[in-house]
């Protein structure tokens, strides 16, 4: 079941940001390998570019519980 795409766009910027987050916590932790950090502007843009499968497969999750949910309604 595919999520509808007002259910993806709403929960876009909330996935880039995370996405973002976690972009850059992961270049600090490669920094310890020797990784160049990326800055806050590159993890924001690696943010914005991974948000959106992130917000796909979060809206097709929560669309499959909600399918759930009607079909256990009485």
């Amino acid at each position: 079941m595919s999520p509808g795409w007002k259910l993806v766009a709403g929960l876009y910027p909330f996935a880039a940001g995370a996405m973002g987050l976690n972009v850059f916590f992961a270049s600090l932790l490669l920094g310890w390998l020797g990784v160049p950090i990326l800055s806050p502007w590159w993890s924001a843009a690696g943010g914005a570019v991974l948000g959106l499968p992130a917000a796909w497969a979060y809206g097709r999750h929560l669309t499959r519980l909600m399918a759930e949910v009607d079909g256990a309604a009485p």
